[in-house]
């Protein structure tokens, strides 16, 4: 096998900094000696005559654009949900709230994003408009916005002010533009699915008194829904400064006329105005494919497409467990690079809602999710929603100080920079430079000049010249005269931190026995990250007994697991339960009929975040009288048995419905709803709910509704006007998402008055 290396350079083609250019330029024996060139490029079309051996290497030849690879090094950035469903307190608006609502009095931008620099993140995107079609900004094509609210007597844009908050803290801007359009489709005279002719239109439409400064015009053949979201586009992507990323989510809460989205119009108008932009939900950046924060071990950007990526076809399932594996591969049409970002909330939801009842992430979660997505190649977008007061709210913000703090005390310095021989293109920082490794062992050795102790390590491989071709990589120290594996890992793509308990030694050793193609490794770098106590969860049994242990897998409200094992000989651990001042140490469960409980981990003198569970009444003397045609493996008893993990399932019918017991009658003040963590199920959406003091004679509580669950299936709270006496509860269910087939739950639970 022959090998000869071209130096690479870039070219601009139509958009500004597409990569064309040669890398390898290969001549070896395959199965018949073919000749093989590959360059490298961001879309490579699978042949009908390629064989395995060349799909593999040609998916070793794929790299991201220019703008791809700024995403990848922005890395960690964030997410501002605001607008009327922060004073409703809803997730989801429905299009037909009164502009009115929008009572903000007092905004701070800077606040913001000070508070975002100091988590260490580096862009922000802003919901100026949400599926509501609410919009945040004066726009001249709607009244329906801000315009409309008592902010400022309806002067105020809300996007000119984080606009400029984000030039003077050094942060990157984006908008996220929602397709759907709840406003357009409920107004009597809304532009959504009207069943308007497609024609040709200028964009942007002249409002009189109105001109914009950038005098481009652009001519498309669209609809009236088509040319009013082209036109905001325009407004976005022109007034408010340079536009880094443009989201776009693929919710659709109620769908009108068949209306189709013009997205080949959009990108268009977005390339020419917008060209350092990435587009998410679209060939640029994927959905990594759930809400959670959960990451994938194996986390490949080089992926599958039957179809041509530029005309936005959507790859497939984001929800897969490995998305890019050899297999998928072969069958592929083309090959794309197309990162994911992994987006989540600090918040229990998108939007605020109170300080009380709506939970929020510890530093330590923030920090083990950066650790997973950053360094899982991906782009950890997190978001941080405004409260009613125009601020972050004072947990958030230090829940982001602190986060920011234990990142940078982790990452900021390279153990290895200063104390290494040899190496000096893996250990200075850049990733134009670069080791290509070849040969039998694939393997390369740090030798330092003194021993250093390290518990996490940082590789990153040349992207943007060499592709991702690493499939299994791993870590050795030179321990006790011999080497001994301290952490393996999987694919390493933009970037990869492998975790695992504290190592000292002066020699490491990196090897890669599995790859696509020569890998070429830009950086190495060693860290120690401090310990800090463990995450708590705080569980109860159907008894009413209390545990509080620390945590090994999921986040209290959202999975996704994977922390490195800590010693805990010195950890102590403290509770408090609800109107008690006083904290205990905790030795054993104890008995909490209703109410809530804190908790805070203390591991030597380091203490850890609090963190409290707020449990409803207690399910010991629960029954379950009746339930519609539930499944024999999956009885309506799971659904009251204190335990997330069992569920209820059934056949869905005409009259959905389950009959409680609970055994004596209380004064009941809201209803709980944990879904199952599977969106293939009837989640229940929307329901009512009726009580009795006999079982016989029912009389109507209230109705709820929950949006948002097949991306976030997490436990939703319904609170009643005013409390209701009942000892029986009928919940009737008219509305699942996720299925039709069937209704589902993993729990049903009540808080109580104390």
């Amino acid at each position: 096998m022959m090998l000869l290396q071209v130096k690479y350079s870039y070219f601009k083609e139509r958009r500004k900094w597409l990569v064309l250019i040669l890398i390898l330029l290969t001549s070896f024996s395959l199965s018949s000696q073919e000749a093989v060139l590959f360059p490298v490029e961001n879309t490579i079309k699978i042949n009908e005559n390629d064989s395995k051996e060349n799909i593999v290497l040609k998916a070793a030849h794929v790299v991201p654009t220019s703008n791809q690879l700024k995403a990848l090094r922005d890395g960690y950035i964030a997410f501002i949900h605001f607008g009327p469903n922060t004073f409703t307190r809803k997730e989801w608006g429905t299009g037909l709230e009164n502009p009115k609502v929008f009572d903000l009095q007092n905004l701070d931008t800077d606040q913001w994003c000070k508070a975002i620099k100091e988590a260490g993140m580096s862009k922000v995107i802003f919901t100026a408009k949400h599926h509501d079609g609410f919009v945040l900004w004066q726009s001249r094509y709607t009244d329906h916005g801000i315009m409309s609210s008592p902010y400022k007597n309806g002067a105020g844009d809300i996007l000119k002010e984080l606009s400029r908050s984000c030039e003077k803290f050094g942060l990157k801007l984006g908008v996220y533009l929602s397709p759907a359009d709840l406003y357009q489709i409920e107004s009597p005279n809304g532009l959504y699915g009207n069943l308007s002719k497609y024609t040709e239109r200028e964009i942007p439409r002249k409002i009189e008194g109105r001109p914009f400064k950038n005098k481009t015009t652009f001519k498309f053949r669209v609809d009236d829904y088509n040319e009013y979201f082209l036109n905001q586009l325009f407004e976005l992507l022109t007034e408010y400064g340079p536009i880094h990323e443009v989201w776009f989510d693929g919710a659709h809460p109620k769908r009108k006329g068949g209306q189709i989205y013009n997205y080949k119009a959009w990108k268009e108008l977005i390339r020419k105005l917008a060209p350092e932009a990435v587009i998410f939900g679209k060939e640029d950046l994927r959905w990594v494919g759930n809400e959670a924060g959960k990451t994938r071990t194996t986390e490949w950007n080089v992926i599958p497409y039957k179809g041509n990526p530029d005309t936005m076809e959507i790859f497939g399932d984001l929800t897969d467990t490995i998305l890019g594996s050899r297999e998928q591969l072969y069958q592929a049409n083309y090959l794309h690079y197309q990162p994911a970002e992994v987006n989540t909330s600090i918040r229990e939801g998108w939007f605020y809602r109170d300080e009380n009842r709506q939970k929020v992430r510890t530093a330590e979660d923030i920090f083990d999710i950066y650790e997973r997505a950053v360094g899982g190649n991906s782009i950890f977008l997190l978001n941080i929603p405004p409260n009613r007061e125009g601020l972050l709210s004072p947990e958030d913000v230090r829940v982001l100080r602190n986060s920011g703090k234990r990142i940078r005390e982790t990452y900021d310095k390279n153990l290895f920079s200063i104390n290494t021989v040899g190496s000096s293109e893996l250990l200075d920082d850049r990733l134009g430079t670069y080791k290509v490794i070849k040969g039998d062992k694939q393997s390369v050795i740090l030798n330092l000049k003194k021993s250093v102790k390290i518990n996490r390590f940082l590789i990153q491989e040349s992207v943007a010249t060499h592709g991702e071709r690493v499939e299994k990589h791993i870590l050795e120290a030179w321990v006790d005269n011999g080497w001994k594996e301290i952490a393996t890992g999987t694919n390493i793509g933009f970037k990869k931190i492998l975790r695992f308990p504290a190592v000292t030694s002066n020699r490491f050793r990196i090897s890669f026995p599995k790859t696509r193609y020569y890998p070429a490794i830009a950086t190495v770098s060693g860290h120690l990250a401090p310990q800090f106590p463990p995450r708590l969860e705080i569980v109860r049994n159907q008894d009413g007994l209390v545990s509080i242990r620390p945590k090994e897998d999921d986040f209290s409200w959202k999975l996704h697991g994977q922390n490195p094992k800590q010693k805990l000989d010195d950890l102590k651990i403290k509770y408090a339960v609800e109107n008690e001042n006083s904290w205990r140490e905790y030795k054993e469960p104890f008995f909490i009929p209703n109410g809530k409980v804190r908790a805070v981990s203390q591991l030597g003198e380091q203490p850890g975040s609090e963190i409290s569970k707020d449990f409803g009444l207690y399910k010991k003397n629960w029954k379950v009288l009746n339930a519609n045609d539930p499944r024999k493996e999956f009885p309506a008893v799971n659904a009251i048995d204190a335990n997330n993990e069992t569920i209820w399932v059934s056949n869905a019918s005409k009259d959905d419905f389950i009959i409680l017991d609970l055994g004596e009658e209380f004064k009941l003040t809201s209803f709980k709803y944990t879904p199952p963590f599977k969106s293939e199920l009837g989640l229940i959406s929307k329901g009512k709910i009726e009580i009795s003091e006999d079982g016989k004679n029912w009389r109507t509580a209230g109705s709820f509704e929950f949006g948002n669950l097949v991306n976030d299936p997490t436990t939703r709270i319904h609170y009643f006007k005013k409390s209701v006496s009942a000892r029986y509860i009928k919940i009737k269910i008219t509305e699942t998402v996720g299925s039709e087939q069937t209704v589902a739950a993993a729990e049903l639970g009540f808080n109580i008055e104390n």
